[in-house]
């Protein structure tokens, strides 16, 4: 069974509520970096540990929410091997992990509404990563990675 890493800010603190019953509900197994109360906080402070859990292996999938999901997708992407992808829509959901096999799904509270959200998740925690063709393209964004990093 697959982990899936949890945080938000204080932004997404009501759709991460929703989220995580759903996950619940589904019997999926979450490590919640929190934040636990609807309190403000720097979202890169939250996105870092959901980043570096899913970089090491220690969870398959990653969700973030804060008010748009771009503060957190561009926090978690500094991390070395995450591929966060901010999602609003099921097409881009879809195919962020056929062809982009995205770790971290970036949710907006802001601007994506709870019942679609719920879909979102279930559409990418349910969607393979495609292989074949992509994976030459997903080891290219890591070799740029790699040659840009300043680990």
């Amino acid at each position: 069974m697959e982990l899936i890493a949890l945080g938000c800010d204080h932004g997404g603190f009501a759709l991460m509520e929703a989220v995580i019953k759903h996950l619940e509900q589904r019997g999926i197994e979450y490590k919640n970096f929190g934040v636990y109360e609807c309190k403000s906080v720097d979202y890169p402070d939250i996105a870092l540990p959901v980043a570096e859990m899913v970089a090491s292996g220690q969870a398959e999938k990653g969700i973030l929410i804060c008010g748009t999901g771009i503060g957190m997708s561009i926090a978690a992407n500094k991390v070395t091997g995450i591929r966060a992808s901010v999602c609003g829509e099921e097409f881009s959901t879809k195919f962020t992990r056929l062809h982009n096999d995205s770790n971290i799904l970036c949710l907006g509270a802001r601007v994506t509404g709870e019942g679609l959200a719920l879909s979102l998740v279930d559409l990418y925690i349910d969607t393979p990563f495609e292989g074949d063709r992509h994976t030459a393209r997903v080891e290219k964004i890591t070799e740029i990675e790699r040659k840009y990093s300043h680990e």
